[in-house]
Parts: C-alpha cells; sequence; structure tokens
C-alpha cells in the first residue's frame, strides 16, 4: 500500500504514532531552536517513513502546526502578561488533548 495515497490526517496520524517512543528523534526535536528546525526533522522522518509530507502539511495541520506554534512561542491564545491560556487550565478543559501534553512534557517545552 502507498502511504501518499492516505489522506494527510492519517499520515499525519502515522508520523507521530512513529515518534511515540523515539528517544532519538524526541532529543532531537527538543534541542530544536526553531520551527525551521524541526519542520528539517519532521520532514526527514516524513520521507524515510515514505508518507510524502510537505511543509504546508505539517505547518498547517494539528498536531504538528501545534507543536511548531508552540516552539517558535506563536500560541494563538494569549491572555494577560503573555500566559497562554492553557498553561492554566487542566488538560481535559481545552483544545489540547492529553497526548500533546504529555508531548509537549516529554520535549521539555511544557512547564
Amino acid at each position: 500500500m502507498d502511504l501518499k495515497n492516505l489522506s494527510v490526517q492519517e499520515r499525519l496520524k502515522l508520523l507521530v504514532e512513529s515518534l511515540d517512543g523515539d528517544e532519538k528523534t524526541n532529543e532531537s526535536l527538543s534541542r530544536c531552536k526553531d520551527s525551521e528546525a524541526m519542520l528539517d526533522v519532521l520532514l526527514d522522518i516524513s520521507s524515510k517513513l515514505g508518507l510524502g509530507l510537505t511543509t504546508d502539511d505539517l505547518t498547517q495541520n494539528p498536531p504538528i502546526r501545534d507543536w511548531i506554534w508552540w516552539k517558535n512561542k506563536e500560541a494563538l491564545v494569549n491572555l494577560g502578561d503573555e500566559n497562554l491560556r492553557y498553561q492554566g487550565d487542566s488538560s481535559g478543559k481545552t483544545r489540547w488533548d492529553a497526548w500533546t501534553i504529555s508531548f509537549f512534557k516529554f520535549l521539555g517545552i511544557w512547564r
């Protein structure tokens, strides 16, 4: 089966699942200076898996889009002194899935 024939969301799901437990890649992502470096790592993984994801696919679709925004500190919702709304909320009350928050904590980009 050609993975490139799957929908973008299905290919993104496969990419995210491939990151689960991959310490080397997760460490590499956490050390990226900015979203451009993060995109390079993710595009390389996508290529190795034969997913055929593009930069636009990654930057325009969740959850990767949200990880990239977070890396750039470009959150969509800021309140007060640049405190991100979801930092004070529990994961069940926000648009972030529990696995996304766990991933952010693993990468060291969630306080």
